[in-house]
């Protein structure tokens, strides 16, 4: 059998939604499996299954650091959704096109609710296709109106201002000293030490970082970490891989008892959010964000067909 090609078209409003969705329909983010991460000759693969009642899915990524000089992506992908009830594949999609939008729109179901109402200024750090997807997910829950990029080269840095600027932002190229006059900061690099000062975030700021799953690479300090109300995907997937976290913990900037609110906490309204201090989102990605957007996409498809006795959504 072949299987059909999905294309990956939502909307980040969409995948907002759907994400939104599950966890208000009680899936509970702890539950979910841990990624398999295999070391191999080129880099890593990573594997990422998660199954509900209504549908089974798996991601198959890898990550080769030496293909941008052979001028091929970093990162490479497919993802397999099957029918939940009889485990039938149903449809195969572009597993990094799907995490390009699953991954900003888990950032910006977090930050809907972390930042504070009159958040208008954005400072991201970096300038590739995470950027460019955090701006459009952010855009489609919070009324930004100014965006500074910070990154290592000033070509994509231009193009990413460029593109901001005919949204209607007022964007700019920026330092890391951007923070002290940030609403919300985003942080989507490869980088495995802290990018900016974490003293010179403001307390009304609500900070996501999503660049990385190891336990040794960070993208923000210990400042910062200890400063702020944490909020991750999922505890049990952060004290595994969230190395901003996890550093932090080693360094004892932060103890062991410290309080991490869970993204299902954070959206059924049993997460604390305060406005004295910052509010700072760890991301790690996990499989259950995948199958939900990836449900969603076949649901919105020609190629679904809904059952009358199990349910049609993750």
């Amino acid at each position: 059998m072949t299987l059909p090609q999905l294309a990956v078209d939502l909307t980040p409003a969409q995948a907002v939604e759907a994400l939104e969705s599950v966890l208000l329909a009680g899936l509970d983010p702890e539950e979910g499996p841990p990624r398999s991460n295999l070391a191999v000759p080129a880099g890593e693969l990573l594997l990422m299954p998660a199954a509900t009642a209504a549908y089974a899915g798996v991601k198959i990524a890898g990550v080769a650091p030496a293909n941008p000089a052979r001028g091929l992506p970093r990162v490479t992908g497919s993802y397999l959704l099957l029918d939940g009830p009889t485990l039938q594949p149903v449809a195969l999609l572009d597993g990094i096109a799907l995490t390009s939008l699953r991954t900003p729109a888990v950032t910006a179901v977090a930050l809907r609710r972390l930042a504070v109402p009159e958040a208008a200024h954005l400072v991201l750090f970096g300038a590739g296709p995470q950027a460019y997807g955090h701006l459009d997910a952010l855009l489609a829950v919070r009324p930004l109106t100014r965006l500074t990029v910070v990154a290592r080269r000033a070509a994509p840095a231009a193009a990413l201002v460029g593109y901001a600027r005919a949204l209607g932002l007022d964007a700019a190229a920026g330092t890391p000293e951007a923070v002290s006059g940030a609403d919300l900061v985003v942080c989507c690099t490869t980088a495995r030490t802290p990018l900016f000062d974490g003293r010179a975030v403001p307390d009304h700021a609500a900070v996501a970082a999503v660049g990385s799953h190891e336990p040794v690479a960070r993208e923000v300090d210990g400042v910062l970490v200890a400063r702020s109300a944490l909020y991750v995907e999922a505890r049990s997937a952060a004290l595994r891989e969230a190395g901003d976290l996890m550093i932090a913990l080693r360094e004892r900037s932060i103890a062991e008892s410290a309080r991490l609110a869970n993204l299902s906490e954070l959206v059924n309204g049993g997460a604390v959010v305060p406005t004295d201090r910052p509010r700072f989102f760890k991301g790690v990605g996990m499989a259950w964000q995948d199958l939900a957007v990836a449900a969603a996409q076949y649901e919105r498809s020609g190629l679904y067909t809904v059952r009358s006795n199990v349910p049609s959504s993750t």
